[in-house]
């Protein structure tokens, strides 16, 4: 006999501020970052027994080095949670901590679970600048003109999207810009608070004589966004991807550090711990595009997400778009004529930063403190491009 699909709820979601690479979290351990948030998720269910966490689902881009190892068990132990409790990396490079969401959330609509952790964690400062230890592609990518583009760069993507889908340079500066003014003036406005759990950096300088000083910064923004970003600035700026192209530094996405984490439960749990949700959990669609032109993949995402939860595109009032290239983010917006003003209305990973496999959970955080501030709010939507060719799209409902 079949099981009937039950709900899942979304009752906290928390994340660290972002860094830029290299920048405040230059010396913070991806695992210390993600039991640094999932300690965070726990704490805002007063009286969880943590014991019942059924999983813990992490996604990380690059899933080695000091985020290797299964960081997602590693992580949990750090965080003190217990023994019984398992975890599970995974990955789908952009999309991973957007995928760790929709796999908590089935496994409790399959009922498996009744509390699960969904997270993303990811330190592109301790990972090598080809963001890889070793990257060896498969000779046979480059035998087939057809699979060339799986050795793209994803710069060199973005000018493909740009010329294809005609972005120019002028749209994509301006759209970066407004990028880092709505991120700034959020944080002015204190909206990312809610969200964020601050992290204490600690680091060990020489003191007198053999003594050693610890000095510590408490990081409670996220650092990425520049108030004194300006077009002309914007426009100075040199192609860096192709020697005619219009894809520059300023109006790509920042390499970053930073995690995520998302609790979710079924309605039987919210009974027993009288917990509030914040949101369903509504659908999740992924499908997949020419590497090639990689940054277009939510355009064939976003509308099986939405079909799957039963809405359409302007029941969404809140859309998080992340922007892996300004170029990209335009096509996409405008193939599926978005409302630019529901898109990334706090600004985007051009300004805040996209940590890789974190992504899709700090995003989820973003969008679960705009409902918990907007009671008007009733759908919002993430989706994201994906490298070698994809796209991924999530859709959650107020409760």
């Amino acid at each position: 006999m079949s099981k009937q699909i039950q709900d899942a709820y979304i009752v906290a979601a928390t994340r660290t501020p972002v860094s830029k690479r290299n920048g405040m979290f230059r010396n913070v351990r991806p695992d210390d970052m993600l039991a640094h948030v999932l300690r965070a998720v726990v704490d805002k269910v007063p009286g969880l027994d943590a014991g019942e966490i059924g999983d813990v689902i992490v996604g990380c881009a690059m899933p080695e080095a000091e985020q290797g190892m299964n960081v997602a068990r590693i992580g949990l132990l750090l965080a003190g949670l217990p023994d019984r409790v398992p975890g599970i990396t995974i990955n789908r490079f952009c999309a991973s901590g957007l995928q760790a969401v929709a796999d908590a959330a089935n496994r409790i609509r399959l009922g498996e679970a009744d509390v699960m952790i969904a997270a993303g964690t990811e330190s592109m400062s301790v990972m090598p600048q080809i963001m890889g230890n070793k990257v060896s592609l498969n000779p046979a990518i480059f035998a087939r003109e057809e699979n060339i583009g799986i050795a793209y760069g994803m710069g060199l993507t973005a000018e493909k999207v740009a010329a294809k889908w005609q972005v120019s340079r002028e749209d994509q500066d301006a759209f970066a810009l407004q990028s880092h003014r709505r991120a700034c003036a959020a944080i002015a406005d204190g909206l990312f608070r809610a969200e964020i759990t601050p992290y204490t950096v600690r680091t060990h300088l020489p003191g007198e004589g053999a003594t050693v000083r610890v000095a510590e910064r408490l990081c409670e923004n996220d650092e990425g966004p520049r108030a004194d970003t300006t077009a002309e600035g914007l426009a100075k700026l040199r192609p860096v991807f192709a020697a005619r192209g219009s894809v520059t530094a300023g109006n790509s996405s920042q390499m970053s550090d930073g995690a995520g984490a998302v609790l979710l439960m079924s309605e039987a749990a919210l009974k027993r711990y009288n917990a509030t949700p914040i949101a369903r959990f509504k659908s999740f669609a992924v499908a997949g595009v020419p590497p090639e032109i990689m940054g277009i993949g939510p355009v064939e995402a976003i509308p099986r997400a939405l079909a799957a939860a039963g809405v359409k595109l302007a029941d969404i009032g809140w859309t998080e778009l992340n922007e892996a290239f300004a170029a990209q983010a335009l096509a996409v917006m405008r193939q599926l004529d978005m409302d630019p003003a529901r898109v990334n209305p706090l600004g985007g990973a051009i300004a805040l930063g996209h940590p890789l496999g974190a992504t899709g959970a700090i995003r989820t955080a973003t969008l679960m403190a705009a409902m918990q501030r907007d009671p008007g709010l009733r759908y919002g939507m993430i989706s994201m491009c994906i490298g070698t060719g994809m796209g991924a799209a999530g859709v959650f409902e107020r409760v």
